[in-house]
């Protein structure tokens, strides 16, 4: 494996996951050409979690940035401050001279729980919605169900249909979530085809 603290081994496009208090590094190179360094511009990822938190998390581009890719990195102490949930991202490219910036892309990522932290949930965020769903459909919700939402509407204003349509939704995330972290590690997944020549 090779190692993750040296940019010359930084994986190319964003991660998908992020554990809260990991150091993280990655390249963009497909921007770079159009936006060289040289020529005055820099980037930044701007983050928000899922439901609008009052805080944003801002990356900017890291000093290793060249005229052929940025650099980004989030220290160990910028990734503490994440909940842990999904969270939506913009790239950001400025143009110095002037200062007026554009979106040139967006996505998201996951912040995962640290297991180091006494009060970490492991649960996903999927694993979380169902079993808050799973309370509502049974009648013993949670004390803190009314803090969770789908599209911006609370879980207890959803209705029985509503409720189900979404607790299949998640439930394919996780298998999704889960067949991912096995290719991840290198093994098979049920999705795999294995052919015998």
């Amino acid at each position: 494996m090779a190692n993750l603290f040296d940019a010359a081994n930084a994986p190319e496009g964003e991660p998908e996951e992020i554990v809260v208090g990991d150091f993280v590094q990655w390249k963009r190179s497909n921007i770079a050409g159009d936006y060289p360094t040289s020529s005055g511009y820099t980037a930044e990822y701007v983050a928000r979690i899922t439901g609008g938190g009052s805080s944003e998390i801002k990356i900017p581009q890291a000093a290793g940035s060249t005229d052929s890719y940025y650099l980004f990195t989030a220290d160990s102490a910028t990734t503490a401050s994440f909940l842990v949930g999904k969270y939506h991202w913009q790239l950001e490219i400025t143009q110095t001279s002037s200062q007026n910036r554009i979106v040139v892309d967006i996505g998201d990522f996951e912040a995962i729980p640290d297991m180091d932290n006494n009060q970490a949930d492991p649960r996903i965020h999927a694993e979380i919605m169902i079993d808050k769903i799973e309370s509502l459909l049974q009648g013993k919700a949670d004390s803190d169900v009314s803090n969770y939402s789908i599209a911006g509407r609370s879980l207890t204003k959803l209705s029985f249909t509503e409720l189900l349509e979404a607790r299949d939704y998640y439930r394919k995330e996780i298998v999704k979530h889960e067949n991912e972290a096995l290719l991840q590690r290198g093994k098979s997944n049920g999705a795999t085809i294995k052919v015998r020549f």
